[in-house]
């Protein structure tokens, strides 16, 4: 029983501790449009919606670690059967889930430039994506961002190795 009032009480008195210095990272939860500008079944996903979540980790310089883990689903569809010259169907891309890490530049506490890269999952099948971001904070105490991304995701069709390309418009609000 000793053992457990001292761990609680450790544990609250550390809580207290860290809740008194700066905060070392910034997240913030993201909802986010996509349009597809290039894709070989651009007819059947011309756009998507997602959510997201970005994660800041403050240092003392102006270049800061940051991680992106997004989820967006194409909702539309043309409904044209797309197929290879080998009579296999062209797969559409339903959903996509980015876990995306990279640095961010901010120059000031209005804008920051961001540059991510990790493995995309389109149809189950992990692919190399790219996000390269233009961001800014629209309030005082940086608890509302908006940002402008382009997103290319390499080889995603693995016969004609075309690549998947969105631009995509974000707005999120800091949770921590």
């Amino acid at each position: 029983m000793k053992k457990m009032i001292t761990f609680w009480l450790f544990y609250f008195i550390l809580i207290q501790t860290f809740g008194q210095t700066n905060k070392k990272v910034k997240t913030y939860v993201l909802t986010q449009y996509n349009k597809t500008i290039y894709d070989r079944t651009l007819g059947n996903n011309p756009w998507g919606i997602g959510i997201g979540m970005q994660t800041f980790f403050i240092n003392n310089t102006s270049f800061h670690p940051t991680i992106e883990l997004t989820a967006d689903v194409y909702l539309e569809d043309d409904k044209v059967f797309r197929m290879n010259p080998d009579n296999s169907p062209i797969k559409d891309v339903p959903v996509m889930i980015n876990l995306f890490v990279g640095t961010s530049f901010n120059p000031g506490k209005k804008f920051y430039l961001s540059f991510v890269a990790g493995p995309s999952f389109i149809n189950g099948q992990p692919l190399l994506g790219i996000k390269p971001s233009f961001g800014f904070n629209f309030s005082k105490n940086q608890q509302w961002t908006a940002k402008f991304s382009y997103i290319n995701v390499f080889n995603r069709d693995k016969l004609t190795k075309e690549d998947f390309g969105s631009i995509s418009i974000a707005v999120g609000r800091r949770l921590f």
